[in-house]
């Protein structure tokens, strides 16, 4: 079992850690725990009342936070010809054709998002769709699409993807620990708003069971559900 240091038990110890908070005031704790040596990722869980063993209840999107997530993006794209060149431009990190795909089939792993014009998809699925797995391109996340100039834009720009996991939890970033409170808190109302916009015909009961927050080196934070913003909480 995992032990946590000193600073993690003091930062635990100094507030309730079962309580449940308005999102300003999740917030602002932790902000004031992320004290780390470095600027920490600010991460949100958000548990839904949904199977996620049913295919009618599988909760996917994208969304662009206000304020962006503070981290430097570095997307490959699969293209060809004018595309190829549209996703040079939109600042692709690395872009190619079977180039690429053969620059990964080797090991290269240094990017966190992949995107990809639908005439590519049926070479990358081929060849990479193990070695891709969760970073495959995706039509539901706007990784796989003709505009690949524009996804590019967007990745960079902020545009987060969320997703279901097996535990029925959502897991994503909001931005990071010295971004303005207002701005975190802008960011995590665009993220809930997205995430109940989504929410499936066939879920029944409760959707937003828990809300967690946390920076990289801190502890949890409860957010109560029924407190965070209007178009969430009558969901």
């Amino acid at each position: 079992m995992k032990k946590h240091g000193k600073r993690f038990r003091n930062l635990v110890a100094a507030f309730d850690f079962e309580a449940l908070h308005g999102t300003s005031e999740a917030v602002a704790l932790v902000k004031k725990n992320a004290n780390a040596k470095f600027n920490e990722t600010i991460e949100i869980h958000v548990r839904l009342g949904v199977d996620p063993k049913k295919s009618d209840q599988n909760v996917r999107g994208t969304v662009s936070l206000p304020h962006g997530t503070g981290r430097s993006v570095r997307v490959i794209a699969f293209a060809r010809g004018d595309k190829l060149r549209e996703a040079e431009a939109a600042g692709a990190d690395f872009v190619g054709e079977n180039d690429l795909v053969e620059k990964v089939k080797a090991g290269f792993t240094d990017f966190d998002v992949a995107v990809a014009t639908p005439d590519m998809m049926a070479t990358i699925g081929k060849e990479l769709g193990r070695i891709l797995a969760q970073k495959m391109p995706n039509p539901k996340s706007g990784t796989v699409t003709p505009n690949i100039g524009n996804a590019i834009r967007d990745i960079k720009a902020g545009k987060v993807e969320y997703r279901l996991d097996k535990t029925a939890i959502v897991h994503t970033l909001v931005g990071k620990a010295n971004f303005e409170e207002k701005a975190l808190l802008e960011n995590i109302d665009t993220l809930i708003d997205a995430i109940v916009r989504a929410k499936p015909s066939a879920a029944k009961g409760t959707y937003l069971r828990s809300i967690t927050l946390a920076s990289t080196m801190g502890p949890g934070v409860k957010i109560d559900p029924t407190r965070v913003k209007a178009t969430a909480s009558t969901a």
